[in-house]
This record gives structure tokens, C-alpha cells and sequence, in this order.
């Protein structure tokens, strides 16, 4: 975007009467009830806003809306395990984070599907945050090293209120280093 494209941007949009000022209690979250509401709000197939959507940027929504809890991130795991297996797909999956509050419950619930399906999860070697460029380098670099083709290892990334799956293909990934989660 050019300088005369953001003044224009920004003339039309106008700048947000909060910019620039710490934020008021009324509009922050409440994390303690956002994480509560991750393990024990299940969402309701029938109601279509608290079923899994993905859009451009993957699993989006609210653990207080019921659109983005632990029955999500149980359920798409889960298919990814079984979408894995039945494409004969054996490369590790690669799991990142990032500093969103509902990113390490999520983590969590994922490792846990992944290693009951016997997955090899390559995590940051920190558990650390991890960024979505480090991914792909990981998996590029693993590519390279093993030789494998590009298309078997996967990403589930974790940076709630997002979680995405791609492959090596993917121009995406995450810092991990190649320690995987114990069995």
C-alpha cells in the first residue's frame, strides 16, 4: 500500500478513538473465563455458529461462543490423525503456538489426540511460541535433511483463535526442532 493509499485508508476508515490509549476494563477479556469456557462450554452441532468453519486463515472463533473449544480442537486432531493415516501420510507433524490465551489449553488438547493416534509431533524445542515462517522452514529443512518428499509432513498450528492444517507445500511454517512428544 502507498503512503497516499494509507492516508486515504485511514481519512475513509478513520482511526479507532482508542488508538494510541491503554485500553478500558469494559473491553478486556476476562482470560480465566475465556480458558474455563474452552474445557467446559461443548458446542451444539445443530446451531451452525458453534460448528467447526474454517475460513482463509483457518478454525476461527470464541471459546465464549461456543465456536472455538476443546470439542473443536479434540474433533479436527482427530480428523487430521485419521486423513493422515488414510493418505498413508508417515512425516511428523509439526505443532506450533503462539501468545494468544487460548493457545496452550489447545496445544495441550492436541498432543494428546496425537499421541493416543502414535503421531511423531515435533514441537519447539522451548515450548516455545512459534511463529508461522519458522514452521515452514522446519519443514523445508526436514525435507532437505531426510529427503522425504514435500507432501508428508503436516502443521497444526495453534494460535487460537486459529488452527490450521497445511502441508510442506504450504508457503507457512512454524520454528520447531526435531524433538518429538514422548510416547
Amino acid at each position: 500500500m502507498t503512503v497516499g493509499g494509507l492516508w486515504d485508508y485511514t481519512a475513509h476508515m478513520g482511526i479507532h478513538p482508542l488508538a494510541g490509549t491503554p485500553a478500558p476494563v469494559s473491553v478486556l477479556v476476562n482470560v480465566s473465563k475465556l480458558l474455563a469456557a474452552y474445557s467446559s462450554e461443548q458446542p451444539d452441532v445443530t446451531v451452525r455458529e458453534q460448528r467447526v468453519a474454517f475460513g482463509t486463515s483457518g478454525h476461527r472463533g470464541s471459546s465464549f461462543k461456543r465456536s472455538f473449544n476443546e470439542w473443536h480442537i479434540l474433533a479436527v486432531t482427530q480428523a487430521i490423525c485419521e486423513y493422515r493415516a488414510g493418505q498413508g501420510t508417515v512425516g511428523p507433524l509439526y505443532l506450533g503456538r503462539d501468545t494468544h490465551a487460548l493457545s496452550e489449553p489447545a496445544c495441550v488438547s492436541a498432543i494428546e489426540v496425537l499421541a493416543a493416534n502414535g503421531a511423531e509431533v515435533m514441537i519447539d524445542q522451548n515450548d516455545g511460541y512459534t511463529p508461522t515462517p519458522v514452521i515452514s522452514h522446519a519443514i523445508l529443512t526436514y525435507t532437505i535433511i531426510e529427503g522425504e518428499p514435500p507432501d508428508l509432513p503436516t502443521v497444526l498450528s495453534l494460535p487460537p483463535p486459529t488452527i490450521r492444517r497445511r502441508t510442506a507445500a504450504s508457503s507457512t511454517t512454524h520454528h520447531m526442532v526435531d524433538r518429538p512428544i514422548p510416547r
